[in-house]
């Protein structure tokens, strides 16, 4: 009998071309979308009520079943509470990486098993080795695609019977695949952002879920320079949006922020790229390991944003699970709230959440 794959759908054109090429390869293919927020848009529509009819048309085109499943009450308790709270603390949450634990690798796959499925696939840039009962997750071929930093917090066992059929592709080798299998969404845009907020205007958005309050924006000896519109909003680094414009008595360079003092409602910023903004170290909090560290402490690379550079660095891990990380040289703009993830050559260890950066 045929193995059966069920496809993470999302109705756009990585997750289409995944299903096709496993279809192409002699298996037996299901699509599997799932909903993950439900919302009713100003004009009355479902939001994804568009992923879903392109779903369909997919599908339809590949010649293969396909079905919806409701994760929206998981979502919300598991992954979006999770992200207004880290917002309220002042930390600039990555929804989507909680999102392929708590969601994707989680009830979605237990639900495609009970399908019947064999192998459960998607259509992200990674690829995936379970040689020796080992669950190694790989950087993808396409560096500029990879998303192994989205996997980062997938328990190893999550990984078993996963394939990843666009690991070893890149993105215009999956466009021209789409317009071979005549996709309907062969040209549809890659989707960018929080995947429950679409083409909405962030702040009205999180300004829903998290009182917001304007308040001063002062620089690091306490001299105000204008005003924030909510602490929240920002994050570190940003230099855009800030409504500052010229100082009197400023060097005439950018503005860009450098800390959110939430107690005190205070965005505090600094002109040019100020050294303050640098550091060459961070600790985690929830390290997750896919693969075991080879040591205690040992050098790695180290990702700090999705599409960042690869930094040499060294790990050290310490007795409560946390996980110090020494950069060869000073990084841009560490952000807590966001995600360390290491790397050795191709494999990727895991990740955590950072805490704090500081420098050694």
């Amino acid at each position: 009998m045929k193995q059966r794959v069920v496809v993470g759908m999302s109705g756009g054109v990585d997750s289409a071309v995944a299903a096709a090429l496993l279809k192409e390869r002699g298996f037996d293919v299901v699509g599997l979308y799932m909903a993950n927020w439900r919302e009713t848009s100003d004009d009355g529509c479902c939001t994804g009520e568009q992923d879903w009819s392109d779903v369909r048309d997919i599908c339809d085109s590949i010649g293969i079943p396909y079905y919806s499943v409701d994760f929206s009450k998981q979502y919300m308790d598991n992954v979006f509470t999770l992200f207004v709270e880290e917002y309220k603390r002042g930390r600039t949450p990555n929804p989507d990486v909680l999102c392929n634990r708590e969601i994707k690798f989680g009830p979605f796959a237990d639900f495609a098993r009970e399908m019947g499925a064999d192998l459960i696939a998607t259509g992200h840039y990674c690829a995936i080795s379970h040689e020796g009962g080992a669950h190694t997750l790989l950087r993808a071929a396409d560096e500029n695609k990879d998303q192994t930093y989205f996997l980062n917090q997938v328990r190893p066992e999550q990984l078993r019977d996963v394939i990843f059929p666009l690991g070893g592709m890149l993105k215009p080798e999956v466009r021209a695949l789409a317009e071979k299998f005549c996709i309907p969404v062969a040209k549809k845009k890659d989707s960018t952002g929080i995947c429950f907020i679409g083409e909405r205007n962030f702040r009205n958005f999180l300004s829903q879920y998290i009182p917001m309050k304007k308040g001063d924006i002062v620089t690091q000896d306490g001299k105000k320079v204008g005003v924030h519109d909510g602490v929240f909003f920002y994050t570190i680094g940003q230099r855009r949006g800030l409504g500052i414009g010229g100082a009197a008595d400023g060097n005439g360079e950018r503005w860009f922020v450098l800390d959110k003092d939430v107690k005190n409602n205070l965005l505090i910023v600094s002109q040019g790229e100020d050294s303050v903004l640098y550091k060459n170290a961070l600790v985690t909090e929830g390290f997750n390991f896919i693969t075991p560290p080879p040591a205690r402490s040992f050098p790695c690379l180290v990702r700090i944003k999705h599409r960042g550079a690869l930094e040499p660095a060294t790990a050290t891990l310490s007795d409560d699970g946390n996980v110090t990380i020494a950069f060869a040289r000073k990084v841009r703009a560490i952000t807590p709230g966001q995600y360390a993830v290491i790397y050795l050559d191709r494999v990727c260890l895991g990740g955590g959440v950072i805490s704090r950066a500081f420098d050694v």
